[in-house]
């Protein structure tokens, strides 16, 4: 055979051997690219949806700011606020929107732990140490006390162990977040193997929030308190505080006390709120486009502030 015809079937076969894998590599880096792209306007989409739904938050909460900025009476609304949430609903189902709220107030100030040299503040040390204790028990922690030992250096403020990334939380000391408590348990849990911490409802039991560092607010509204912190707190059986709660005409917290345990409730008087506390944080989640938002804002002293959006939940 011809040698000149080899080397050019040869060179022929070498050739589109290279085109077809240059064929190949170019589908690959397109196909790449394809996914790429795609992926990038999933997220400008999603980024998108995110920024709409957050200007449809602001909307909501200068609505609701305004309304309530409106009004002189604020016991009535947060009063049934605080019992139940209220849902509003278009005709066409495009608009939907609940709300429910809580008493800034409704737990032990988690900060009254590091309370125990302060002689005035006394009753409010003990009260905080007997509801840790109890809880402790209750949930068979395995070491409660260095739980505490983790939440007092926390609560002392030399030496944090969450940093507080809010510039209007850095220079306030204490537990101001339930965010920030909630990553001492965790810190807690995997020092010392201790899976049942996340399993508290610390929030029936404590408030977490910036009002639990002024003086002004150191008394529990227990009248919106869990039935779990209402059954610590004036040491009547759970089964007991659970049937009043759940009754149609329950009195107040004062006279159900006072028939069951009288003289704790007389002990209790210094820390309990003697009337309505001018301190509200209310969730609002709403439907937009595919999903339902989430944002927070609080009350406090007739004063609507300290928006918070949380996002798509």
């Amino acid at each position: 055979m011809d040698k000149s015809k080899i080397i050019a079937d040869r060179t022929f076969s070498f050739k589109k051997g290279f085109a077809l894998l240059f064929t190949l590599s170019v589908l690959v880096v397109i196909i790449g690219l394809t996914g790429v792209l795609m992926s990038y306007f999933s997220k400008v989409k999603q980024d998108s949806t995110h920024t709409k739904a957050l200007m449809q938050a602001n909307i909501y909460y200068a609505d609701i700011k305004k309304m309530l900025s409106s009004q002189k009476n604020r016991k009535s609304i947060y009063g049934r606020l605080y019992k139940t949430s209220e849902s509003f609903t278009s005709p066409d189902k495009r608009f939907s929107l609940m709300i429910k709220c809580n008493s800034l107030s409704n737990g032990i100030n988690i900060n009254w732990l590091g309370q125990h040299n302060n002689q005035k503040m006394k009753l409010h040390y003990n009260t905080a140490i007997n509801i840790f204790e109890s809880i402790v028990q209750l949930y068979s922690l395995e070491d409660g006390a260095r739980l505490q030992e983790m939440l007092l250096k926390e609560i002392g403020g030399k030496k944090r162990f969450v940093k507080m990334e809010e510039s209007r939380l850095q220079q306030k000391k204490g537990i101001l977040t339930y965010n920030q408590f909630e990553r001492i348990v965790k810190r807690y849990q995997f020092e010392v193997d201790d899976a049942k911490a996340s399993r508290v409802p610390w929030k029936k039991f404590f408030v977490f929030n910036l009002l639990a560092t002024d003086m002004k607010a150191n008394v529990v509204d227990a009248e919106y308190s869990s039935p779990e912190l209402i059954s610590l707190l004036f040491d009547i059986d759970m089964q007991i505080v659970r049937e009043w709660y759940g009754s149609l005409e329950k009195g107040s917290v004062k006279s159900f006390v006072n028939e069951n345990n009288p003289y704790i409730y007389k002990a209790m008087t210094k820390i309990l709120a003697k009337g309505f506390l001018k301190s509200s944080i209310c969730t609002v989640s709403y439907a937009y486009a595919d999903g339902r938002y989430k944002f927070n804002f609080e009350d406090i002293d007739s004063e609507v502030k300290n928006f918070e959006f949380y996002g798509k939940q």
